[in-house]
């Protein structure tokens, strides 16, 4: 065999769907790289022989590897801080007190027309540096901090521009109807004619996004301006996802489900007939702890109708400056099983397998199968739950992406 790497001494989670095994689980294994992709994988006693003078080789020492994590939500490129409402709540202010006396996403908004493009790559490095070294391989990266042409192509620009210099892949998002602007707040339906007509023709010229998202809630866009976008997107042939059901039941994962949407994302208020439209339509469920954690909301998602009718669950940070100001995927997966009461495993396979489903990559990442890219992390752990168990001590040992060790 001619091979670029192997690993060896290893206990891998697969996270394979077609395992009947936690986890996917296989140990004592070994890993064989070529070309960047996984070229064999299965138990150590199984691994064909090979040039091993030729071929480097890493011993695991019996630690866990796992495929690259993914996060599927993130708002991750923007400037400005929102400490100030974050004081406001804690002295009784709501999410939507705030939003609606121009805080919250408003207040970013003007921080991001402010800012240049090179301030904002520098931030979101930053940033992507700490997802790295929690073993993040891709990250979804949403504008909707410019509600203005201008600067919602800016917050795309850097989002690419941070793609195409780090080693983390970046899906990139339009958000462009994330908000009503101030200078529209009367004339809601002409700025959906702005995203429209304006924001989204420039935004696929420059192929900036891979998809297009809406927030659709009582505080932003209704049922009939969110469909106007999603179809809008549809039609240019861009894949859609929704911000639905965060704070009230207004339909939007139905729309999302009808119109074949990746995910729908946050959920909370979400109902049965919700769910079942997920189900049939193959939508995914985002689950944002992050923000249900820093809102202090008690509203659970409805976590066993999601299991009852087998919608894949994704988790995701959801990092931004106002509802989730949390860069840390490893806290999110402890969230998702100390505040939703997801099994360990059912919250690593929402940040690698659901996770690549949410973001419609799951054909080349999210899981460890022979074909898939080479997308994987070293941990020093004794087992798979201890990702979700533990926070604060970083177990990540090696960062491997396509098949090249850029962290250890």
């Amino acid at each position: 065999m001619n091979w670029d790497q192997v690993w060896i001494d290893v206990n891998v989670a697969t996270m394979d769907a077609s395992s009947s095994l936690p986890y996917g689980a296989i140990e004592n294994a070994a890993i064989a790289v070529k070309d960047g992709k996984v070229a064999w994988i299965g138990p150590r006693a199984d691994l064909p022989q090979f040039d091993a003078l030729a071929t480097p080789i890493y011993r695991g020492k019996g630690k866990w590897i796992t495929p690259g994590l993914i996060d599927a939500h993130t708002h991750l490129v923007f400037a400005g801080s929102r400490a100030n409402e974050f004081e406001m709540r804690l002295q009784g202010a709501s999410y939507e007190d705030i939003a609606r006396a121009g805080g919250g996403i408003i207040s970013t908004v003007k921080a991001c027309r402010e800012a240049d493009e090179e301030t904002l790559f520098d931030l979101g490095r930053k940033r992507l540096n700490t997802l790295a070294k929690e073993g993040v391989t891709t990250v979804e990266i949403k504008s909707g901090y410019g509600l203005d042409t201008e600067t919602e192509l800016k917050l795309l620009r850097v989002a690419k521009a941070l793609g195409q210099h780090h080693h983390i892949d970046v899906k990139t998002t339009f958000l462009g109807a994330h908000a009503i602007p101030a200078e529209y707040k009367t004339q809601p339906d002409a700025y959906v004619d702005l995203v429209i007509n304006d924001m989204l023709p420039q935004v696929i010229q420059h192929k900036l996004a891979d998809a297009v998202d809406v927030f659709c809630e009582g505080i932003a866009f209704n049922l009939e301006q969110t469909e106007r976008v999603l179809i809008a997107a549809k039609n240019a042939g861009l894949a859609i996802k929704l911000h639905a059901e965060q704070l009230s039941n207004i339909g939007g994962s139905e729309l999302a489900a009808r119109l074949n949407a990746l995910s729908v994302d946050h959920i909370e208020h979400l109902d049965e007939a919700g769910v079942k439209a997920l189900s049939e339509s193959g939508t995914c469920a985002v689950l944002l702890p992050g923000a249900y954690y820093f809102l202090r909301e008690t509203k659970l998602p409805p976590i066993e109708l999601l299991r009852q009718y087998k919608v894949p669950m994704v988790i995701a940070s959801d990092f931004n400056p106002g509802s989730s100001p949390i860069c840390s995927t490893k806290l999110m997966l402890n969230m998702a099983c100390t505040l939703f009461r997801l099994t360990p495993e059912e919250a690593l396979k929402g940040m690698t397998l659901n996770a690549a489903k949410a973001l419609g990559i799951e054909k080349s990442v999210g899981s460890l199968v022979v074909g898939k890219q080479a997308d994987f992390c070293l941990w020093d752990i004794s087992s798979p739950a201890e990702l979700a168990y533990t926070f604060g001590v970083n177990p990540c040992e090696q960062v491997i992406k396509a098949g090249k060790i850029i962290q250890q």
